[in-house]
């Protein structure tokens, strides 16, 4: 049994987190918002970038050298291409104190399955 699986979010529930943290104003995001954190490396996230409120880029291969740089009082939805780089930065980050912190479950692809927006590079 995954000892993580209550920390999985579908697509659906995700993008509605995300969104309901979103300023209307248009001002500068709050810090304590919900956060997107895409893991995904950089060419990938110029050919298709998901398209919510609040994104942090933060590939998986700098996590360990700059997860101090992440915002420590803010929701972290982390996000990668179908869910298995997501779940490994969620259970990093997890062990390092940052909570709460959930994995978007089956990342980009199902989150384009299900019709959310996302910016093609």
């Amino acid at each position: 049994m995954n000892p993580y699986a209550h920390l999985n979010l579908d697509p659906i529930t995700a993008h509605a987190e995300l969104n309901r943290a979103a300023d209307p104003s248009g001002a500068e995001p709050d810090k304590t918002a919900c956060w997107l954190l895409d893991v995904r490396e950089a060419h990938e996230v110029a050919r298709t970038a998901y398209a919510v409120p609040h994104v942090l880029h933060l590939p998986l291969s700098q996590l360990e050298q700059r997860h101090t740089e992440l915002p420590r009082d803010a929701d972290l939805i982390v996000a990668c291409a179908a869910g298995g780089r997501s779940l490994q930065a969620m259970q990093f980050l997890v062990h390092r104190g940052h909570t709460p912190v959930r994995n978007l479950a089956g990342g980009l692809g199902a989150w384009m399955a299900h019709g959310l927006p996302v910016q093609q590079g």
